[in-house]
């Protein structure tokens, strides 16, 4: 069985990322000790709150070089939300903070705005359509979202959102008011999504099975 490490960074949703990782055959395990990154198969950095709070904490608990060195690895590395834009290389949420640096980019604030008569809030959160990306980005064909048919909607809550420097490397995008931005990202190894695959109901389900099927083939592999 494929063994995943689930990082504790202290601000994150992991009891609902870990029982659906368990639900699709893995054996995950809720972590803050950087060895388990060199025993997993799969690592998955949730996030629910502030970027500069998450950051600090990572800094904290000694995490910042383990990811570097996993993802360099080559193995399979899931973020979700917050964890999504802590892999970019800065975020303007409550002053400049630095990221992991992993994807080139920034993280921005939605603007205010208004659509015709109605005002869209920040935060975004509601259910939200994924389309595939446009400008040369990545098919859904062989990545996690192989099974999500173009515009099903997931889970979002969020206010602030990425940027890459790369558009090519994003894998889906979103519409909120004015606003269309990279909503999910694949990398080489590295698969993120801004949305809540495990709070997103049979299609975010199915996310997370082709997700785990690839953590069995590189585990037959090794």
């Amino acid at each position: 069985m494929p063994r995943v490490a689930i990082i504790d960074c202290e601000i994150g949703n992991l009891f609902s990322v870990k029982n659906v990782c368990e639900f699709v055959g893995l054996e995950a395990n809720i972590t803050q000790d950087h060895e388990d990154l060199l025993l997993a198969d799969g690592v998955i950095l949730p996030g629910v709150g502030a970027f500069g709070d998450a950051i600090g904490n990572l800094e904290r608990l000694d995490f910042l070089s383990p990811i570097k060195d996993y993802i360099a690895s080559g193995r399979p590395f899931m973020g979700i939300c917050l964890g999504m834009q802590l892999l970019f290389t800065e975020s303007e949420e409550f002053g400049q903070h630095k990221g992991l640096d992993v994807i080139p980019g920034q993280i921005v604030r939605f603007p205010s705005q208004r659509t015709g008569s109605r005002i869209v809030k920040v935060p975004q959160v509601c259910w939200n359509r994924i389309h595939p990306s446009e400008d040369g980005g990545q098919p859904w064909d062989g990545c996690p979202l192989e099974d999500v048919d173009p515009g099903e909607y997931m889970y979002f809550v969020h206010s602030y959102y990425c940027v890459p420097d790369d558009p090519s490397v994003t894998l889906c995008r979103t519409t909120y008011g004015d606003t269309t931005y990279c909503s999910g990202l694949v990398r080489s190894n590295v698969f993120a999504t801004q949305f809540h695959p495990e709070k997103s109901g049979s299609q975010g389900v199915k996310i997370y099975k082709e997700w785990a099927a690839r953590l069995a083939d590189g585990r037959r592999e090794s």
